[in-house]
């Protein structure tokens, strides 16, 4: 059946009629004639405060779904007490935004205004649901502990947020139902996109520093003058890629006396920067002999070093010979730690 065309002259409108037509102005929710509710992304209206024993909830403005689209605005601040807390059982409680609409609920009333529902005392308590034919949008829960266990808690967790159709949902504890190729949103951690089969995490740019170590005795720290074959000092950076955790390495040490050590760190590596397996590369090294070390003019260019389970760094092998080394470089290493 024909409906009435919108914003044109000489045709009067209802107000359902400007309810409908404020639906495609916010993000549909997958269903026919489906808009999302909520405040607007950095609006820092619609908050629930608690001062003492009042419940406070600051001016502000929300879409509201219900019979089409309500904008629900209140002008100044609204108050009330909060109830008693029960004596030894915890509860929770909701605040939210009503739409009085008598068209609907036969209240007799056209207004905006916040209610405050106290839940019901258990020892596993649940958020209270408004009865009946109500048109309202949840602002906070308020977690009140028994009596002398502590001061209540006000959390904005169940505040939904809308925005424009294409925008990004922030703070999101669940991804959206229904969605739709090419839909993003915030999980509060990170940017998600469906491909339409499942949702993308979308690879955040990092800026990760160096973390420049301590050697062993009888290793000294590269620079980029004279130790190291300026490579500067041996440094390491852990980074995420793609999911996964990787280090990274940087930098080049001098061997200046004793022989080469099980780890040339002064320390193991802390655990969460140690490989779930051995890690190992041939590095450069020296290719001119070493004094006091036979056969060491025949060296070659390159050596073996491992990055071990146990957070240790080890030059192989560890006896005199070819395979002793003056400098080294750990320039470019990375490897994954699972």
């Amino acid at each position: 059946m024909p409906d009435t065309p919108m914003f044109q002259d000489t045709l009067s409108y209802s107000g359902q009629n400007f309810r409908d037509a404020m639906r495609p102005l916010t993000m549909a929710t997958g269903s026919t004639f489906g808009a999302r509710a909520g405040v607007r992304p950095g609006d820092p209206g619609l908050t629930t405060s608690l001062a003492g024993s009042t419940i406070n909830v600051s001016p502000g403005t929300a879409l509201v779904s219900g019979q089409g689209i309500y904008v629900g605005v209140l002008t100044s601040t609204w108050s009330g007490p909060l109830t008693a807390a029960h004596a030894t059982l915890p509860r929770i409680d909701l605040v939210y935004l009503r739409i009085w609409d008598t068209d609907f609920d036969a209240s007799g009333l056209r207004k905006t205004d916040v209610v405050y529902l106290a839940g019901t005392a258990s020892s596993t308590p649940v958020a209270p649901t408004p009865a009946g034919t109500q048109i309202y949008m949840p602002l906070a829960t308020i977690s009140v502990p028994a009596s002398g266990g502590g001061s209540p808690t006000v959390s904005l967790a169940v505040r939904p947020y809308t925005v424009a159709p294409g925008g990004i949902l922030p703070l999101q504890s669940s991804a959206p139902s229904t969605p739709y190729v090419g839909q993003y949103y915030d999980d509060q951690t990170n940017l998600r996109r469906y491909n339409g089969s499942s949702w993308d995490t979308l690879q955040k740019v990092e800026s990760v520093g160096w973390t420049t170590v301590t050697l062993a005795a009888g290793y000294t720290q590269g620079d980029t003058t004279t130790n190291g074959n300026l490579n500067g000092p041996i440094r390491y950076r852990k980074f995420t890629e793609r999911g996964t955790d990787y280090m990274e390495w940087d930098g080049g040490g001098q061997r200046t006396s004793g022989t080469q050590v099980s780890n040339i760190l002064n320390a193991a590596l802390a655990a969460s920067f140690r490989p779930a397996g051995r890690a190992s590369f041939s590095i450069a090294r020296n290719a001119t002999s070493i004094t006091g070390v036979a056969n060491s003019a025949s060296v070659v260019h390159s050596c073996k070093i491992d990055f071990n389970q146990d957070g240790t760094v080890s030059l192989v092998s560890a006896t005199a010979g070819d395979t002793e080394v003056a400098w080294f470089s750990l320039r470019g290493l990375r490897y994954a730690l699972a």
